[in-house]
Parts: structure tokens; sequence; C-alpha cells
């Protein structure tokens, strides 16, 4: 994760400085941890270590989310990643992305209700990616403050289109 992140970050000086002072990989390093607690069924604690990673950076993931390497968060405050979301390799979010849930009801707890985002995915500032059943294709991007409720096809570039319109 640190190499790739000093790789396409062109304000990085190395891995040392990506290692040391990037909240982001901070985030994914203890997220590494805690999710193989998480899956070696540790109550508790796996949540309580993302927690605190979540005091200190504004990064918020389960530990339960399913988050292939190498994986880059940029500028993570504000970031939003459910129990059950899937991340495939190369993947890069910016700050103020949700993958969450459409709706939240006790039920669904062993249910997929967060989003699958496939390899080679960029998703931009602000945008939001609700569902279970959303699947996010490989080697697309999707810009900033986008509201994605179904599926996208994998190449794809999902934009919000808006007007600004100055009166005199």
């Amino acid at each position: 994760d640190a190499i790739a992140i000093a790789r396409f970050d062109p304000a990085s000086s190395g891995v040392e400085e990506v290692i040391l002072a990037y909240p982001g990989f901070y985030c994914i390093a203890v997220y590494r941890l805690a999710n193989i607690l998480y899956n070696l069924n540790i109550p508790l604690l796996p949540r309580v270590m993302m927690e605190f990673v979540h005091g200190k950076t504004g990064i918020d993931i389960h530990p339960g989310a399913k988050i292939e390497t190498p994986f880059f968060i940029d500028h993570g405050t504000g970031i939003v990643i459910g129990e059950t979301t899937q991340i495939g390799k190369n993947v890069k979010i910016y700050q103020g992305v949700t993958l969450g849930a459409l709706t939240v009801e006790k039920d669904m707890a062993k249910t997929k209700r967060h989003p699958t985002i496939e390899d080679n995915v960029v998703i931009y500032a602000g945008s939001t990616i609700l569902g279970g059943k959303t699947v996010i294709g490989h080697d697309t991007i999707v810009g900033g403050n986008t509201w994605i409720t179904e599926s996208v096809l994998p190449h794809s570039v999902v934009f919000r289109q808006h007007r600004v319109i100055v009166k005199d």
C-alpha cells in the first residue's frame, strides 16, 4: 500500500514519508491488522482499533470490509467504508467518499449491504455509492459529488453534470 501511494501521489517524496505522515496509509495499515482479527472472530478489539483510527484521521473503515492491496486513500477525512464493502486492487479513494448501505435495518445484519468496487477504480471527493447490489465495474472513474445506487459497467466515467448560473 505504501509503495503504491508513493508511486501515484505527486506530492509524496517517498515511501518513508507515506509511512510516517499519511493519515490514509495509517488507517489502511491499522485496518489490515484489524481485518485479520475480525476474520479470526476476535470480539470488539477490531472495532475499537478502527474507532481509534477514525478519531485520529476522520476515516471510518469497518474492520469487516474486504479491501485488496494496493489501496490508496488520499485526503481521507470523511471517508466511510461499510462492513460488507468489497474493494478490488489498485483502487483510489478521495476525501468525503461514502461506501454505504441503501437502508439500515437490524435484520439486514448478515446480508451484503454495501457496494462492490472492482479493480482500478478511482472515486473522487464527495461521492456516495450505496447498496449491496451496486457494483462499480473495473477501470471506472467516479467523478466528485456523485450519488450512485445502481451498478456501473467497467471502463465507465460517471460524473455529475450541473450548471452554475450567475445573475447580474
